[in-house]
């Protein structure tokens, strides 16, 4: 189960919004070991393509030095699709190299980057395995 705030996930939305017709893509950091979202990070998707997502190499590393630095971990790593339901392609299934991670997925097939709602799902990926998982959405993340 993914328990994320709701400004996280409204943050997650417009960023899908704002890249549609391209897919957006980012990760929300934690601190270690906590699987609590806290950190909403965008990322620039390097691929600028409406089908297929990749950070950028340089951006990747020096976030994952920051996080190092602030004892975090991504917690969720999320993109959007564009043109297709909410659910990994094979592509995002092979990426997936964050095992403790919740993998979320944004699709604004429906309005684009106009008002309207959208399909939010949370998957783990492991091994290869896709599971689908509930997510809470809360007005604020509960004191550690």
């Amino acid at each position: 189960m993914l328990t994320i705030s709701q400004a996280t996930v409204d943050a997650i939305i417009a960023h899908a919004k704002r890249d549609h017709p391209d897919e957006a893509c980012g990760i929300v950091a934690g601190p270690e070991g906590s699987d609590r979202p806290e950190r909403f990070i965008e990322m620039v998707n390097a691929a600028g393509s409406p089908t297929f997502y990749e950070f950028d190499s340089t951006d990747l590393l020096q976030l994952y030095k920051d996080m190092d630095a602030n004892d975090e971990e991504p917690v969720v790593v999320y993109h959007s699709h564009t043109a297709t339901e909410a659910y990994p392609s094979r592509t995002d299934i092979g990426l997936a190299s964050e095992p403790n991670a919740h993998y979320v997925l944004v699709s604004t097939r429906e309005h684009g980057n106009n008002e309207g709602p959208v399909e939010f799902r949370s998957y783990r990926i492991v091994d290869g395995e896709v599971t689908e998982e509930e997510v809470v959405v809360v007005p604020e993340l509960s004191a550690r």
